[in-house]
């Protein structure tokens, strides 16, 4: 295996990164998140990054995409997690994987040209309060009749509800209590989704509710079923933690130069054995996820039936890794790192956000467990 990134894709990171440093640096990321009218993210922006390929990076090009893969997706996530850049970009294309994969070659002319150009944001509804990671979790009702299919139930943590045109959610079919999927569009009678408040502002998870929805048969994927569910679940623990690793690593990077910089008793604080262990220790942290997350995106690329042994590993590792990593900056900073004005808080919240977000360490370490036969 070659581990090393092709020229196209260092090229790609180049101009990821020149783009956020130019037009999304810390300093607009907060009055992004703050505006209160913003929905937490910026349309102009938006459409920029449709507009440059995004949103479209892992879709086929007959539809407009790019027909690249995970690996070049995580190389786009690690930049956006680096500037902690707000956007549904990840639940826009966990929605558009879901269509792609397990949609019919109608529903993709349908809903994927949308998706591509940003005249419609996405996202995927899967999991539901008190209800644990999977496909076991699943228990909106969805009842069929005639030509038409009932959704009923209430889904939790949904990615940019609020924002989202098109949303992907995971039902029980009727009697049967098979799983499926099925594609809600904004305005549908009786359904009704909002943000809820949260830690992370450059995250917005929101609760979607369903009354009675109403959906024509062509909105179910006919390739939803447990598996689909399951492998939506490992695709997003992928994108959150790819997303970490730029997180992670912008944070290192933040805490360190402050230590050359800050100086104690005459000398940097950065020479000190108690400021330079956690730093080291914290490096090789980022280091090791950072490989996990290549692997598992490998995986998705070629697909590798190992894929949610090699997604749980990486999610597991950072959804412990980064908060720590996000503790020791502030802790390193000082009294500065604690205050609303320093950027060291604003890693420590993405932290505390992804070590829930499709699945927490302990549920991760289980699963390898389980899935290594111990």
């Amino acid at each position: 295996m070659n581990f090393g990134f092709t020229e196209e894709q260092d090229l790609l990171r180049s101009e990821v990164r020149k783009f956020l440093d130019e037009n999304c640096p810390l300093e607009t990321v907060r009055k992004i998140t703050e505006d209160p009218n913003g929905g937490g993210f910026s349309r102009d922006l938006w459409q920029h990054i449709a507009d440059l390929g995004w949103l479209g990076l892992t879709l086929p090009e007959l539809h407009g995409g790019a027909g690249l893969g995970f690996v070049d997706l995580v190389v786009v996530l690690e930049e956006t997690g680096r500037s902690l850049f707000p956007s549904p970009l990840v639940s826009h294309t966990l929605a558009a994987h879901a269509i792609r994969r397990f949609g019919s070659a109608k529903q993709h002319s349908r809903w994927l040209p949308r998706l591509v150009d940003g005249s419609a944001i996405g996202t995927v509804a899967l999991a539901e309060e008190d209800a644990a990671p999977g496909p076991e979790g699943v228990r909106l009702a969805g009842r069929s009749a005639g030509k038409q299919l009932t959704l009923t139930g209430e889904k939790w943590f949904v990615g940019d509800a609020a924002a989202a045109d098109l949303i992907v959610v995971a039902f029980r079919k009727g009697k049967s209590q098979e799983l499926g999927l099925a594609v809600v569009e904004r305005g549908a009678e009786g359904l009704a989704a909002r943000d809820l408040p949260g830690i992370d502002l450059t995250k917005r998870l929101g609760r979607v509710a369903l009354d009675r929805v109403k959906l024509a048969r062509d909105a179910v994927l006919p390739k939803g079923n447990a598996a689909a569910i399951a492998h939506l679940f490992d695709v997003g623990a992928l994108a959150v933690t790819a997303e970490g690793v730029g997180a992670a690593e912008a944070a290192l990077r933040l805490t360190a130069g402050y230590a050359k910089q800050r100086v104690q008793f005459g000398r940097p604080i950065g020479s000190f054995q108690a400021v330079k262990h956690p730093l080291a220790e914290a490096y090789v942290d980022v280091q090791s996820f950072q490989s996990l997350v290549y692997y598992a995106a490998w995986c998705a690329d070629h697909g590798r039936k190992d894929l949610p042994l090699a997604v749980s590993r990486a999610k597991a590792y950072a959804s412990e890794a980064l908060p720590r990593i996000g503790i020791d900056a502030i802790q390193l900073h000082g009294g500065i790192g604690y205050t609303w004005e320093y950027d060291a808080q604003l890693f420590l919240k993405r932290a505390k956000w992804l070590r829930a977000a499709f699945g927490d360490a302990d549920w991760h370490y289980e699963r390898v467990a389980a899935l290594g036969g111990l």
